[in-house]
């Protein structure tokens, strides 16, 4: 699945990485304890994440993750959005609540990140 067609899907707002759009992507991660990401997130995953500070961009990075959503309309601030951009990171933020975010996901093909 495109990641396009994920930001269609959720309806969310690309905040950064817009280039990072027609790549594919074939599972996803959604989680708010960045430990677990760490832990058991796979490298092509999407993480989806109610939780909003640095140490999400942190850990994305860290566990070589480029995608992100921010879901229940979370909006990361400026600052975390231009650290967003230096990464090279898509961000995202979508209305929906991580439940549905991943079921819609699921439902339309996108497989949950197995653990490692």
């Amino acid at each position: 699945m495109k990641l396009s067609q994920v930001r269609d899907l959720l309806d969310a707002v690309v905040l950064s990485g817009e280039s990072h759009l027609e790549e594919e992507v074939h599972s996803g991660f959604g989680c708010d304890l960045m430990s677990d990401v760490l832990c058991f997130a796979r490298e092509d995953a999407i993480l989806l994440t109610g939780l909003v500070n640095k140490q999400v961009l942190n850990t994305a990075d860290m566990a070589n993750m480029n995608s992100i959503i921010f879901v229940r309309d979370k909006m990361p601030s400026q600052e975390m959005i231009d650290m967003a951009r230096e990464r090279n990171l898509l961000v995202m933020s979508t209305k929906y609540i991580l439940f549905e975010c991943c079921g819609i996901l699921y439902s339309n093909g996108l497989k949950g990140a197995h653990l490692r």
